[in-house]
């Protein structure tokens, strides 16, 4: 599946106290930005103006970036001191950069740190300062439709009526921004509630002409126009208040008929312009997201001390398990600011009375089962694999509900600044099924996502019923999920493809998954962005 971009991201860069290459007078900086692609290999975005002779520049060119939740996307800021006109920074003089994640500047929204010269090689002089700014008025209108007494256009029925909404381009040209749909048989239709971004609306400008058109929809030829008006999205939102009607008109009907008097009327029922949060909105205004580890120590792995085993360690320290949760983690934890992440193992015998467990601390610490960062986690696997005994058999739902528990209790709190997302990377069947998607089910009204990583060579087909891609998951007493939560892939998939793939299709649901809960509960940031200015 392909990375869908979350939003753009734009970037405020200033700088203080720059080394001063030039003899006589103050450097004449530029920073520019760069991408990496991997293999240490880098590629330039964009950059700012040249600002002349200055150690404190704040540039005014914004620096913009797609932002993709479910990639690192490493980021290189480089500033340089411009001494001629040519576009090669290579003969200017570099006074020095800086490294980071696009992931830690959107959860930080302002950063500054020291300029160094090569990578933790200080600069001994010079800042640089990041702010970052989501670019899009994220008010979005949405409008109740009707319409009565429309002309009817099928010789043998009604007419079957849909509505077009244009506005107008810079170069008066009209632009298409939403089509409703299509009310069969019906002179008297009620169109179904929708919502627009203002942005695509009307360039959130509330008096750019809106043209709305009605056609009466043909299966074998061209539409019909029924009739249409012009108005602004002010005068559509009078129906905030009361009930707003324009008369349809078809152009040449009116010019051959004196009496015409219009072809229908159309009302609009409610019309309102509200902030529609993003994940970026949740994220930049406080919200955390809080990473749990979940490792299946099943028999069926394998014993770990066999090269045959899913568990075993090869010689470069790695297996399925290890890179999962590398991928995944890596991404993550730039979202949370503690970076202490619980993880559990489940399906071994554990010391020292050797019970089977299905929510064992990884650590075996179970008052406090944190690990500190994505490293912990591996270190905590690696100690803790040694020590148990794999077992069986696979219960999911222990793990699912010791975390459906703590994010109950944030839940409770109503407000939007947490939201879990447990990891559960396994080698195959589920034996409590049953018991796992009722699990499921009471997730999904929790601010919580599920992602299943499936390892080795197994039958994931259970799997792909919890995903719920191909269908509503339901309980077993026919409750259906509140949303869709659970995103598996089996791992099997990407041995090959480069590393960061694996995060990019395991997370690519998260935003709409959080932001879904989120406005579900009608909760918006703990610390909102300011209304853009009508």
């Amino acid at each position: 599946m392909a990375a869908q971009c979350v939003t753009k991201v734009e970037l405020s860069v200033s700088c203080n106290s720059l080394i001063d290459k030039d003899v006589g007078s103050k450097s004449d900086p530029l920073c520019v930005l760069l991408q990496s692609t991997g293999d240490g290999k880098w590629t330039e975005l964009c950059r700012t103006e040249r600002i002349n002779n200055c150690q404190d520049p704040e540039f005014s060119k914004k620096l913009s970036v797609d932002y993709y939740f479910e990639k690192v996307q490493k980021l290189k800021f480089g500033v340089y001191d411009i001494d001629n006109k040519s576009v090669d920074l290579g003969d200017d003089d570099f006074l020095g950069g800086f490294e980071c994640s696009l992931g830690q500047v959107v959860s930080s929204k302002k950063i500054t740190r020291p300029l160094q010269l090569k990578k933790g090689k200080p600069a001994g002089k010079g800042t640089i300062t990041i702010v970052a700014e989501e670019i899009k008025d994220n008010r979005a209108v949405t409008m109740e439709v009707e319409a009565r007494n429309l002309d009817k256009k099928d010789t043998f029925g009604k007419s079957d009526p849909f509505l077009e909404f244009f506005k107008q381009g810079d170069d008066g040209k009209w632009q298409l921004v939403h089509r409703t749909e299509v009310i069969k048989n019906n002179l008297n239709p009620s169109w179904k509630k929708f919502t627009v971004a203002l942005q695509t609306f009307c360039n959130s400008d509330m008096n750019k002409p809106i043209k709305v058109t009605c056609y009466d929809k043909d299966e074998d030829t061209s539409s019909d126009m029924i009739g249409e008006f012009t108005c602004t999205t002010t005068q559509l939102l009078e129906a905030g208040h009361h009930s707003v009607e324009f008369d349809c008109i078809h152009p040449q009907k009116k010019q051959k008929k004196k009496s015409y008097k219009n072809s229908g009327v159309v009302k609009i029922k409610s019309c309102k312009v509200s902030q529609q949060f993003t994940f970026l909105d949740y994220v930049m205004g406080g919200c955390q997201i809080n990473f749990t580890v979940g490792i299946d120590f099943t028999g069926s792995n394998g014993d770990p001390r066999s090269p045959q085993s899913l568990h075993y360690l090869s010689p470069d320290g790695l297996n399925q398990y290890l890179s999962a949760i590398w991928s995944v983690g890596q991404v993550v934890q730039d979202y949370d600011s503690d970076k202490l992440f619980p993880a559990f193992g489940f399906g071994a015998q554990i010391p020292p009375d050797f019970k089977v467990s299905h929510e064992f601390a990884l650590n075996f610490n179970p008052s406090s089962p944190y690990c500190q960062g994505v490293q912990g986690i591996v270190e905590a696997y690696r100690t803790a694999l040694p020590q148990v005994r794999l077992y069986g058999p696979t219960n999911f739902s222990p793990i699912i509900n010791h975390v459906g528990r703590i994010a109950s209790a944030a839940a409770q709190q109503g407000t939007a600044a947490q939201y879990f997302v447990l990891l559960i990377i396994t080698d195959g069947e589920i034996t409590d099924m049953d018991q796992t998607r009722q699990a499921i089910v009471e997730s999904s009204k929790l601010p919580m996502s599920i992602i299943i990583v499936g390892v080795g060579e197994a039958d994931f087909k259970a799997m792909e019923v919890l995903d719920g891609d191909n269908g509503v998951l339901k309980s077993l007493t026919g409750e259906p999920v509140a949303r869709d939560i659970v995103q598996f892939v089996p791992f099997r998939d990407f041995v090959k493809a480069p590393k960061e793939a694996l995060a990019q299709t395991v997370l690519a649901e998260v935003p709409s998954q959080l932001v879904s809960y989120f406005k579900m509960h009608k909760l918006g940031p703990v610390n909102p962005p300011a209304p853009v200015s009508q």
